[in-house]
């Protein structure tokens, strides 16, 4: 059924939203995915400096060095 929306059905749909809840509503919200959407992006670079992090402090001495020491 959703396969045959199309671009004048898209229209359609933008314009009734922005009657039933008005431009400053919609815009408020549209702000907020915004942010919610920034904040994903911190969440996943501070994940994968953690993991850098960790990758790079690793002990990475061979098994043969450990039992010679």
């Amino acid at each position: 059924m959703l396969n045959n929306i199309g671009l004048p059905g898209l229209l359609l749909i933008a314009v009734i939203v922005l009657v039933l809840f008005g431009r400053g509503k919609v815009s408020s919200l549209m702000g907020e995915v915004g942010k919610g959407i920034t904040a994903f992006k911190h969440g996943v670079k501070e994940g994968d400096n953690e993991h850098e992090t960790a990758r790079a402090t690793r002990d990475v001495t061979p098994e043969s060095e450990k039992e010679k020491a």
